[in-house]
């Protein structure tokens, strides 16, 4: 359900964006206020107390947000909190800006290397998925994981290539427990 209410709330939110060309300012703007969501859990408390009306929230998203973000941003929040789903900001927020950077043919991957890797090997994959991939930029996300002996793990969105040692092993054991000894 959660995801529904972010899909719904998040095209509108790119639509109305793509629709009056505030694409990059409302971009910006999502990104702050999913860290000042993230950073003032009392917010969200506030916003989730039902002993707070409804009246009440609203006028203290317009205190707090009415010269520091633009009208159609103060608007969304306004909607949702109107709507009760002050619990859905952050996921709306979060599916908002994975469609603008989709939009943007921003790509997101996350590489996993059994050691760190040095600058120029980061660039050599960054280039790598440039040139396979539509995408005209990434943003790499790297973790180190020693259990990979050797290669990495690339993910991008639901697509996963697996260059690691430890899963060439897992395929080379699977492949000599079938063969059978006479």
């Amino acid at each position: 359900m959660a995801k529904l209410v972010s899909k719904v709330y998040g095209d509108a939110l790119m639509e109305a964006a793509l629709e009056q060309g505030e694409l990059d300012s409302l971009f910006e703007e999502a990104g702050a206020l999913k860290e000042v969501w993230k950073e003032n859990p009392e917010l969200s408390a506030l916003l989730d107390n039902p002993k707070v009306v409804k009246e009440e929230k609203l006028e203290l998203l317009k205190t707090v947000f009415c010269d520091r973000i633009s009208p159609d941003m103060l608007g969304f929040l306004t909607t949702a909190v109107e709507k009760g789903r002050h619990k859905e900001i952050p996921s709306i927020l979060e599916y908002f800006i994975g469609q603008v950077k989709e939009y943007k043919k921003i790509g997101i991957a996350y590489v996993t290397s059994a050691v760190a890797l040095s600058d120029a090997q980061k660039a050599q994959v960054k280039e790598r998925l440039l040139s396979t991939t539509s995408y005209v930029e990434f943003e790499i996300h790297y973790t180190v994981d020693a259990s990979l002996i050797g290669g990495m793990v690339i993910r991008i969105g639901d697509r996963v290539v697996d260059s690691s040692i430890k899963t060439q092993l897992y395929q080379l054991e699977k492949e000599l427990l079938k063969i059978q000894l006479a």
